[in-house]
């Protein structure tokens, strides 16, 4: 099941150098269709030949664009962290519908977790531990515990905030990835732009479905999504190509029968048939003659 991950990471993902060997790194130990994983940063790096720094931050960019997701209430071997390919796990799920032919399912049907299965491969839920008592060893043994003592934050300048010196209310520009969701946009917003529409130019899904029936493939995609919530430009994208990909062409018997005059011939053989016709006449004229 790995090998159906890793191509779809090949053919739809919109990842790029570093952050693209991370994802097929993760995608190389997906071991059935949840499309589930696990792995350290430090094995990322080893795999990738890069900085631990930099794996940190191409796990910054997969997470953004949706199509990696940390699942943080289970982890893997070794206390490793366990991630999902949440796009991927969809496109394998639709195609499992087709092949049944029940056509593609809708987002939200994609099944749950099934924890039973990753136990399986060493992913299990994350134990969470208790806060410790601490009973009082000052006064007499009551059986009461009380909270301890908060530690020194060290010493701190008269008339400074707790907070330092930027106001709370500031947003904080420094982060490179944020994580609020003003990028995030509905299908029915979301643009084909010219990056992607390249991409189905190079992958022959232009010539082979033709500007309308990509047209066609495009609505019907919408309305299959539009119950979806807001994602990431990057995600829709993603989606989009996976379903075009997958888009059958469309068939054109019924436009070459149309041609077709009331006698079942077309406009060609009518045409051949008139210029026959003529010559026979033609050359019976000179004969009478």
């Amino acid at each position: 099941m790995s090998s159906d991950a890793r191509e779809w990471v090949w053919e739809h993902s919109s990842s790029r150098g570093t952050a693209r060997l991370v994802l097929l790194s993760i995608a190389d130990r997906v071991p059935d269709e949840q499309c589930v994983s696990w792995a350290s940063l430090s094995s990322l790096a080893k795999r990738t030949r890069a900085s631990v720094s930099t794996v940190r931050e191409a796990l910054a960019r997969l997470l953004e664009t949706g199509e990696l997701k940390q699942l943080v209430g289970l982890t893997g071997p070794q206390q490793s962290t366990v991630y999902r390919l949440p796009l991927a796990a969809q496109a394998l799920w639709e195609a499992l519908q087709d092949e049944e032919g029940d056509g593609a399912a809708p987002l939200e049907e994609v099944p749950e977790l099934d924890l039973a299965a990753l136990r399986r491969y060493g992913i299990r839920p994350r134990k969470t531990s208790t806060p410790r008592a601490y009973r009082n060893s000052a006064g007499p043994e009551t059986g009461r515990y009380r909270k301890p003592a908060q530690r020194c934050t060290g010493n701190r300048h008269k008339g400074m905030p707790d907070s330092g010196t930027q106001n709370r209310s500031e947003p904080k520009v420094n982060r490179r990835y944020s994580s609020g969701r003003a990028s995030h946009v509905t299908a029915a917003e979301w643009q084909v732009d010219a990056e992607t529409h390249s991409w189905a130019q190079q992958h022959g899904h232009l010539d082979r479905l033709g500007e309308e029936g990509l047209s066609t493939a495009d609505a019907k995609w919408r309305a299959h999504r539009s119950a979806a919530g807001p994602r990431p430009a990057a995600a829709w994208a993603a989606d989009w190509r996976s379903w075009i990909a997958r888009e059958h062409a469309p068939d054109r018997s019924a436009t070459a029968t149309s041609s077709r005059p009331g006698n079942g011939k077309t406009k060609a053989d009518a045409h051949l048939d008139a210029l026959l016709g003529a010559l026979a006449e033609r050359d019976g004229q000179e004969a009478r003659q």
